[in-house]
């Protein structure tokens, strides 16, 4: 189980490695081919687990195109919250624009790990916890795993840490909860990845992008994020704590809420 879990995760990855050396038609070729072949593996992959694993239809990937869509565009207006926060506070400047040279790396790492890691976080890690212990251990439980396993990232420190566990983990296991479905989580991590490299050309989660625009941060680290990028700003996390908070509460008016409880072998 462990091995095919990996696979889910890693799958994704290989399109957004290679690409970063391809340039002209093969690397859209690998954008938008093998992204989206190692993405539908994964996807199988992640079914045929369920299925042999829980003797069920894994109904938390069953295709919603509109959630991934509404999802794409929330990750999207959240991180342009973000940066209109960080304009405000004179840290964002507008320098001009760079073109659409870093697009494809971008969306490629966008969708590799908006696919990956939502199905590995939320739909294995969340959902198996939860199972066991209720809605709230399992946001924060996962939340945590989530802000640990950019740790080693680059640029990464306790701060980043905990920023990504506080801002991204709770706000993508929000998602999840509200719609019991990996598609608007999924969607709402890729359009911040996104926006954040692809559109604004920060750092990624310590990983440097080259976005259509070019609007540098520049101030103290402990408010621009530094070399991690503005995922370890408090802009970053007082938007998606807000927009995470307004989705919890929908989900505990619609009875999504799960007690907590100690079961050792979740069903």
């Amino acid at each position: 189980m462990s091995i095919l879990v990996l696979l889910a995760y890693a799958l994704p990855q290989l399109p957004a490695v290679v690409v970063k050396s391809a340039s002209g038609p093969t690397r859209l070729l690998l954008v938008y081919g093998g992204a989206g072949a190692a993405c539908a593996l994964a996807l199988l992959t992640y079914a045929g687990l369920v299925r042999l694993m829980e003797h069920r239809r894994p109904g938390e990937i069953a295709l919603r195109p509109r959630l991934a869509v509404a999802g794409a565009g929330l990750g999207m207006a959240l991180f342009c919250a973000v940066y209109a926060v960080l304009f405000a506070q004179g840290l964002a400047h507008w320098s001009g624009v760079n073109g659409l040279g870093g697009v494809a790396a971008a969306l490629s790492m966008a969708i590799a790990s908006g696919i990956g890691e939502e199905l590995v976080l939320r739909g294995v890690a969340y959902r198996v916890i939860e199972e066991s212990c209720g809605t709230l251990v399992a946001l924060l439980a996962s939340a945590a795993i989530f802000g640990l396993l950019h740790g080693a990232n680059p640029g990464a420190s306790a701060i980043s840490t905990g920023a990504i566990a506080l801002e991204a983990g709770v706000l993508l296991g929000a998602s999840y909860i509200v719609t019991r479905n990996l598609w608007f989580p999924i969607g709402l991590h890729l359009g911040w990845n996104f926006a954040e490299g692809g559109v604004f050309g920060v750092a990624v989660s310590g990983h440097p992008a080259a976005g259509i625009l070019n609007a540098p941060l520049s101030g103290p680290a402990i408010l621009t994020g530094g070399a991690f990028g503005p995922e370890a700003s408090p802009a970053a996390v007082a938007v998606c704590l807000c927009a995470a908070l307004a989705m919890l509460v929908v989900a505990a008016r619609r009875g999504l809420w799960k007690p907590f409880t100690l079961r050792l072998y979740p069903r």
